[in-house]
Order: structure tokens, then C-alpha cells, then sequence
């Protein structure tokens, strides 16, 4: 099917985002049974698709609307679900699995509207914000599989990732409750027409 005929989201980037929320549940049950190598491999094929979605999209030029809204939807809820399986199986503080639930639900609820409308885009501290975290998380996980007197030191590596999480969050809330007073002034992107 030619790029001119397919549907604007059947693109091979967000066929990897896809395969992102179907390798959710195997992360999860193997981090519940306890961080183990092919744990640690899961997750970080897991963590990959995220980086490799975007290198695919500018690679083959197939940006789409779908993906912009799928990927952070796949991130977010991805890795609150992972946070919370670490903090039922001990490993991450249950605080920090707190304060990540209610920052994505407060970007959620505030920011959204504004991120749907195309008002604001994600930012670069969220792409760091994002990358810290996965990382923070992944080697949470692979240093309770390989070395866990280094659990520690994992634990915080989190803390520091959620202290982005937080001024991400506070960052996208803050540009989501300008982005109406922008447009409406008429600084937004001209008219199409």
C-alpha cells in the first residue's frame, strides 16, 4: 500500500509503538517474579522501542498525528505501570511511585487539551525527563538482577529521574496554561486558509 493510500497512523513507527504497549504485560510479570536476565532484556527492548519509533519516523519521513499522541501515551503509561510493579515487588519506594502517578495525572488532567490541540509539543527536558527515567528504571532493575549490592545507588538514580519527571510535568502544565492566552492573542501559527 502506497504512503498516498495507507491510512495517516498505519506507519511502521507506530506499529512499534504498538508492539511498546504489547510488550507491557510480559515486563511486568517477569519484574513481579523477580528481576531476572530475560527481565532485563525485556525491559530493555521495551525502553528501545521508544527511541527506535522516533529514529523510524524521521528515518522513512512518516511523522504522523497518531504517533505524537501514541508514544507519550505508551511512555507514560508504561512506565507507571512498571514503577508500580517494582514498588509491589519491593524494589522501588512506594513514594516515588506516588509522586509519578500524580504528576502524569496533573499533566494529564491540565495539560492534555493543550497537547491534543497542538498547542504545545513535547520539550526537550521531556525527552530527557523520559530518558532519565527509563534508564534510571532499567538500571534499577539490572542491578537487582546482576548486582544487588548496587540497589542502592539504582534507587537514587530514580529519585533524580523523578525530580525531572516533576519539573517536566510542572514545565508542560505551565506552557499548557499559556498556550490559550497565546493563540488568542494571535501569536499561534497563521491560518491555513
Amino acid at each position: 500500500m502506497s504512503s498516498a493510500t495507507r491510512p495517516e497512523w498505519a506507519t511502521i513507527p507506530n506499529l512499534v509503538t504498538l508492539a511498546r504497549f504489547a510488550l507491557l504485560a510480559p515486563v511486568c510479570v517477569l519484574l513481579w517474579d523477580g528481576p531476572g536476565t530475560l527481565a532485563v532484556v525485556l525491559l530493555l527492548v521495551w525502553a528501545s522501542t521508544d527511541w527506535v519509533d522516533g529514529m523510524l519516523a524521521r528515518a522513512l519521513d512518516q511523522r504522523s498525528r497518531a504517533g505524537e499522541i501514541l508514544d507519550p501515551i505508551a511512555d507514560r503509561l508504561g512506565l507507571a505501570a512498571i514503577a508500580a510493579t517494582l514498588a509491589l515487588a519491593d524494589l522501588l519506594p512506594w513514594a516515588a511511585l506516588v509522586v509519578i502517578v500524580v504528576v502524569d495525572l496533573a499533566t494529564v488532567v491540565l495539560a492534555t487539551g493543550a497537547a491534543l490541540g497542538g498547542r504545545i509539543e513535547v520539550s526537550f527536558l521531556g525527552k530527557v525527563r523520559t530518558a532519565v527515567l527509563m534508564t534510571s528504571v532499567f538500571l534499577l532493575v539490572a542491578t537487582a538482577a546482576w548486582a544487588p549490592d548496587l540497589v542502592g545507588a539504582g534507587r537514587v538514580l530514580v529519585w533524580i529521574a523523578v525530580g525531572l519527571h516533576v519539573l517536566s510535568g510542572a514545565d508542560y502544565i505551565l506552557r499548557a496554561s499559556r498556550a490559550p492566552r497565546a493563540a488568542s492573542a494571535g501569536e499561534g501559527p497563521p491560518s491555513r486558509r
